[in-house]
């Protein structure tokens, strides 16, 4: 249970809330220019752009940093979000440049500077049914990819490695990327402003309630609700100036698609959660984030790491809840 967003309000934003019920150790993580990347199918990436996210400790290894979502120094952004029943993976084809899934998003920061790359690389591409582990099956996701000028959804489903323009710069899990946008037509008569009478001209009505224009906004934390609520609230958002009013706005967005501690009870009885929000300032390569336990927000700047190094720099997250104390 994920939410991705992309937006430019002057600088390109990009991040996502990870919603789970188990933390793995998350740590935010760059990973310099010269860190070689062994990946299964292909040739060792031994030189590649250089990327800032967020990572797996030390829980889950697959022989380099394990990323979640990120941003790389030309300002492309990529998340991973779960996509179960709906991910089809294949063998590796010997025609195809052939990833497993948990290398497809170091091999897009680390390859293409923007989206048009992206789609330029993506017809070559076959993400493989390869498992993390011999007791790690592989995850099912899909991805959302962005930059400045736009974004795009990647789906490997039963069609083929599928790719989907998207304007709203929203994705969340399931149902496929297609279904989510027939979706946003349920809600066309939705706005931010007061409603109008349509009920009768022979029966005067009003609004007794600021927001009624919005009555029908899910918000419920579904996938498909939490698509809708993100998409209303980020397509009708209005940014300050500067990157602090940016940055808060971002997180407020996300906000809004928050999972609450008991407000969704899994099957085996645990509570889904948001672990962590990220809003990474794609074109500084700023990555700002939040945890569940700690609302206060963190940045760490990929350029104050060398990033002609060769090992990837860790920072574990802050997750006690730090409180300024104005008295």
């Amino acid at each position: 249970m994920c939410t991705a967003l992309s937006i430019t309000t002057g600088d390109h934003y990009f991040g996502r809330t990870l919603d789970y019920e188990t933390s793995f150790g998350e740590r935010v993580t760059v990973t310099p220019r010269n860190y070689p990347f062994p990946f299964r199918h292909t040739e060792t990436a031994e030189h590649h752009y250089a990327m800032i996210g967020m990572t797996a400790g030390e829980k889950i290894s697959c022989g380099f940093p394990l990323y979640y979502d990120g941003v790389n120094e030309k300002g492309l952004g990529i998340a991973g979000l779960n996509f179960v029943g709906n991910a089809v993976y294949r063998d590796a084809a010997p025609t195809k440049t052939n990833l497993c899934h948990f290398e497809f998003i170091p091999w897009i920061l680390g390859t293409c500077a923007s989206v048009r790359e992206v789609l330029d690389a993506v017809d070559e591409l076959n993400i493989t049914n390869t498992p993390l582990s011999d007791t790690v099956p592989p995850a099912q996701l899909h991805w959302l990819i962005a930059d400045r000028e736009g974004a795009v959804a990647v789906e490997s489903v039963a069609d083929g490695l599928m790719v989907y323009d998207d304007p709203v710069g929203v994705l969340t899990n399931n149902p496929p990327f297609p279904m989510q946008m027939q979706g946003l037509n349920d809600l066309i008569n939705l706005s931010p402003r007061e409603p109008e009478n349509r009920f009768s001209a022979k029966y005067p009505l009003s609004a007794y309630s600021r927001g009624m224009g919005a009555i029908g906004l899910p918000g419920d934390v579904s996938s498909g609700s939490r698509f809708r609520k993100a998409a209303f609230l980020k397509l009708n958002s209005l940014s300050g100036e500067g990157e602090a009013d940016c940055v808060g706005q971002f997180f407020h967005i996300l906000g809004g698609v928050e999972m609450v501690r008991g407000s969704c009870i899994l099957e085996n009885g645990e509570p889904d959660i948001t672990l962590y929000t990220s809003c990474c300032n794609a074109s500084r390569g700023i990555y700002y984030y939040t945890t569940y336990g700690n609302r206060q927000i963190t940045a760490v700047d990929m350029h104050n790491v060398d990033l002609d190094g060769t090992e990837p720099v860790h920072y574990p997250l802050l997750t006690e809840q730090s409180i300024f104390k104005q008295n």
